[in-house]
């Protein structure tokens, strides 16, 4: 249909004649069942397509973004049009249609300000997709420059798959000579078509040497669009990356579809076989053809021909003589003013005016989330997969069988091309199940890559080989070490863990450089500059370090590291530094799990020194089980660790026991740090076990015996270094005055806390003891006070990210609010939040049994009798669908961010045919085969699913899909 259309567009073109209003409605069949183009009427009156008010008289879901914005029709906009209506043909819908209740002038910012949907999603091959993308560009400029050139492009499409290439309809004349340029397609490997037109409507006939693609390419449209943008602001663009991450790849495809604006062509020169820098110049030239038969130097002959024209050079895999072609590049830019470049290398080129584009991995699921089979084309790297294990096996197939497998293989290998590639060929001679099993050695398992690429591209060890040998000895050594730290490290640890010998600067300087070879990733964030290394890499780099006898040196150097880390994070716990400690401790989870492995591994008491620093933030962030778990296993394998470290860690372990209600173990755990300080004098061991049966005896609800053990410990805890203990003896302290029902006392006793927190600029505690002096206040009958304080609290803990805190405030909230009748249904919100995040870290919103059994008992009784069951069941689950940051926002009475839908009502604002029409796009089906199911018409079918779109708030079928599947599992 496509190439039919775009001949009769050009037909119309170049008799002067613009359509003005392409779309689905205008396109009939024949009675041969050809698409045909009608309705002219538009194009008929001069200046048709406004009216004297400048009222657009087109369909604006099909018309062209500058169009909408006032600029006349053009050919341009009429091809605008039909790649418009061939994406609704493939689709079932227009891509900018209009949503119900959505103002017109909403519907023309979209159009005028968005790229369209992407087809990929649908599951269309990357060559269409990419046509109707370039069809439907924002930018006139970047689409078809005529009619025939679109349709050329489907035929090419066509071509290359195999498909009898369809003619366009266009005069005799022009027939002919596309037919003889067709055949003489298939005897030049399948060449793209180029249309030859009229004097009138001439098109630029690329030069150049840039190959034919044997494969499709998949995904990168950020990255293709990037590329793009970078190069139209600047004369040299450089991608960087790994080995294997694609950058050829993308550079080719960048320089295909941009050629048009190159009339002297677009060269490339591949560097990657070049050993010796002193032939680049000729190597260039001759990418050229061209050809010194003189005594005149290749240098000038070279830019004499480059100075005058207009082109672009692909300089690729730069690296192994960077120096050489950073020269020669700075030399052409500054002698040829219209020349560009587009470099790939796995590092800068260095110079002047140089614009640097890291090339990442293909993305690929996150480790803890298996997305639906519909959500699958999201991930360019499940896509790539895909298509290369299809052209290994013709028959395979994405399906719930294999989904899952597929998503972990291509996250094991972290979304690079190339070993995905190596990984899919694989499944000629094995199933998913079997690659990801042998994954645990990639470098044996991924082998035997095409015959005619690279050498380096063959294998996956080759390829990584090459960057190694391109890294200076340093470097190299730095690579290797740096193989110790899981998922990423910041520079201080760098300088630490691989700076041996070195000063800092030095250091410094060694992190740098290996970033610009890209075997570093540099990430910013919140928290600051952090580094990574791919798994792939580091698992080379171990293998080093195993080579040359120094893996344990490192690991140790390691573990000390993160043992320093979080001795210091424990001393200033009680501090301004808080939240900051609290996210970086966050963000180094995977290499403190590693430092504690490595010293179980090796019965080291250097682990538990770690393991009982972490206390406070496990305890703050609720890792209760994590921090229960290291402290045992530490605990075996550390028997003769310094006494004051055992005692200390079994009475951490007690308290994290404790906040899970496991009292039995928590009791147990007591009574072995009590036989274990019998026979010393030393205060302070004695005051943490007091702490601890203290802590206990309260979550027991025996205050009685809690109130003298606790006095014991904050008094023995005078030394500024036991600060982050003695504060939690003053605040349990006064828990106890509070449930002895001595309330003055209570509220003493927290206040003392709360001023002495402030003072230092800590937030955790202080906010506990806001909590307890808001329950207090409210007990007493201030409510107005009790919400400020809370508020005040929960503005604190927000901060530090505590589910198990914010959790405790959401229910004491709810408590008290729920006094309102008018407010039950908020309470039931917030109680159903609170429960969510407590059982999200395996404990309860409330620790104390009997608070919760007396409050939360009257509280829910009174919400349902208000409320009724469906009502109250429905907004407890409200409230479970909130997150941390949602959850707060509500009890603030803030907007809250991002609130999903519960269940039940999306489910009550469908109507039973929208629910129908929801299930059968989750089957993947088009409005033309739910028609077709539900015997309605296809506009009815179009409709419906408008409906579906706006009441959930989605903007893809794909989302309906995932919603759908979503509904099921709950």
């Amino acid at each position: 249909m496509g190439i039919r259309l775009a001949g009769a567009l050009e037909s119309s073109h170049r008799l002067g004649v613009l359509h003005r209003d392409v779309k689905p409605a205008n396109v009939l069949a024949n009675e041969y069942d050809e698409p045909v183009l009608t309705d002219f009427g538009i194009a008929h009156i001069t200046g048709g397509f406004e009216t004297a008010t400048g009222t657009i008289t087109g369909s604006p879901a099909f018309a062209a973004p500058e169009v909408l914005k006032g600029d006349p029709p053009s050919p341009a906009s009429d091809i605008y049009g039909l790649g418009a209506t061939l994406f609704s043909a493939l689709t079932g819908h227009a891509a900018f249609e209009r949503h119900s209740g959505e103002q017109v002038v909403a519907q023309f910012l979209r159009i005028a300000t968005q790229p369209p949907p992407n087809l990929r999603e649908h599951g269309l091959p990357e060559d269409i997709t990419e046509v109707i993308e370039r069809a439907m560009s924002t930018d006139p400029q970047q689409r078809p420059t005529t009619a025939a050139e679109f349709g050329d492009e489907l035929r090419t499409i066509q071509l290359r798959n195999n498909i009898a290439v369809d003619d366009m309809v266009l005069p005799s004349s022009e027939r002919s000579r596309l037919r003889e340029r067709n055949a003489d397609s298939h005897s030049q490997d399948h060449a793209p078509l180029q249309e030859q037109s009229s004097p009138q409507h001439a098109v630029r006939v690329s030069k150049g040497n840039l190959p034919a693609e044997l494969t499709s390419f998949v995904g990168r449209r950020h990255e293709l669009s990037e590329t793009k943008r970078l190069l139209a602001t600047s004369r040299i663009v450089t991608l960087t990356g790994i080995g294997g991450v694609g950058k050829t790849r993308l550079a080719l495809r960048v320089a295909e579809t941009i050629q048009r604006a190159f009339p002297d062509g677009v060269w490339l020169v591949e560097l990657g076989e070049l050993q010796n820098a002193s032939l680049l110049t000729e190597v260039v030239a001759s990418a050229l053809n061209l050809r010194s038969d003189s005594a005149r130097p290749v240098y000038d002959v070279l830019t004499g021909f480059v100075a005058s024209r207009e082109l672009l050079l692909v300089l690729d895999n730069c690296e192994q003589i960077v120096d050489a072609v950073s020269k020669l590049a700075e030399n052409l830019l500054r002698e040829c003013p219209r020349l560009k470049i587009l470099g790939t290398s796995r590092e800068r080129l260095g110079i002047g005016g140089e614009t640097v584009m890291q090339v990442p991995p293909l993305t690929a699921p996150e480790t803890d989330r298996a997305p639906s089979l519909q959500g699958l084309p999201r991930y360019d790297s499940i896509r790539l997969f895909a298509d290369r294990a299809a052209t290994a096996i013709p028959t395979f197939e994405l399906n719930e069988a294999n989904k899952d497998v597929v998503g972990q293989i291509c996250q094991r290998l972290e979304g690079l091309p190339l070993p995905i590639e190596l990984a899919a060929a694989r499944l000629r001679s094995m199933s998913p199940e079997q690659i990801l099993q042998r994954l645990t050695d990639r470098y044996s398992l991924l082998t035997r890559g095409s015959r005619t690429a690279p050498s380096r591209q063959q294998t996956l060890r080759l390829s990584v080989d090459w960057s190694f040998e391109l890294c200076t000895e340093l470097e190299q050594r730095a690579w290797a070490r740096a193989s110790v730290f899981a998922r990423g490290f910041e520079l201080d640890a760098a300088e630490y863990v691989c700076g041996s010998g070195l000063t800092s600067e030095e250091s410094i300087d060694l992190v740098s450089s290996l970033v610009d070879k890209s075997i570093f990733i540099r990430e910013e964030s919140a928290g600051g500059v952090r580094f990574r290394i791919l798994e792939t890499l580091s698992e080379y780099g171990r293998e080093k370090l195993t080579q040359i006898g120094e893996y344990t040196v490192q690991r140790e150097l390691h573990r000390d590291w993160y043992e320093q880390l979080s001795v210091k994070a424990e001393s200033e716990w009680i501090s301004a530094q808080q939240l900051r400690w609290i996210s970086r401790l966050e963000r180094e989870q995977p290499n403190l799990r590693e430092a504690l492995e490595f010293s179980e591994s090796q019965g080291s008491d250097k682990g538990l020194r770690i393991a009982v620093a972490l206390f406070h933030f496990w305890h703050v962030r609720g890792l209760y089980s994590e921090g229960r778990q290291w402290l045992n296993r530490l605990l075996a394998v550390s028997i003769d660790a310094p006494l004051v470290d055992r005692v200390t860690a079994l009475c951490a372990d007690s308290m994290l026991a404790g906040d899970q209600g496991d009292r039995t173990t928590a009791a147990a755990l007591i009574h072995e740090g009590r036989k274990l300080t019998a026979h010393t004098p030393d205060p302070v061991t004695h005051a943490l076990v007091d702490l601890a049966d203290g802590s206990l005896a309260l979550f027991s609800g025996d205050p009685s015996k809690a109130r003298p053990l606790l006095e014991e410990a904050a008094d023995a805890f005078d030394d500024p270094k036991d600060l982050s203990f003695r504060i939690r003896a003053l605040h349990m302290l006064g828990i106890a005055y509070q449930q002895l029902g001595e309330v003055d006392r209570a509220l003493e006793w927290q206040e003392r806390v709360r001023v002495t927190t402030q003072a230092h600029g800590e937030v955790v505690y202080q906010s506990y003891a806001l909590w307890w002096m808001a329950f207090a206040t409210w007990r007493r009958g201030d409510r107005s006070t009790a919400i400020r304080l809370l508020e005040q609290g929960l503005q604190l803990i927000r901060q530090a990210r505590s589910p198990s805190s914010v959790a405790t405030s959401l229910e004491l909230l709810a408590w008290i609010v729920s006094e309102d009748k008018s407010d039950h249904r908020r309470a039931v919100v917030l109680m159903g939040a609170a429960e969510e995040l407590a059982y999200s870290v395996g404990s309860a919103p409330v620790v104390f049994q009997d608070l919760r059994r007396i409050h939360h008992a009257n509280w829910e009784l009174a919400t349902r009798n208000t409320l009724g069951k469906q009502n109250f069941d429905t907004s407890f689950r409200e409230g479970h669908a909130l997150d941390l940051d949602a959850a707060v926002a509500l009890a603030l009475g803030e907007e809250v961010p991002n609130a999903p839908r519960t269940v039940t009502d999306s489910l009550r604002i469908l109507t039973k045919r929208e629910r129908q029409v929801a299930e059968l796009v989750a089957e993947g089906l088009t409005n033309r085969a739910i028609a077709a199911r539900l015997v309605i018409s296809p506009r009815t079918a179009q409709g419906h699913v408008e409906h579906v779109l706006t009441k959930l708030g989605f903007t893809s079928r794909t989302q309906i899909a995932a919603w759908v599947i979503e509904q099921a599992h709950q």
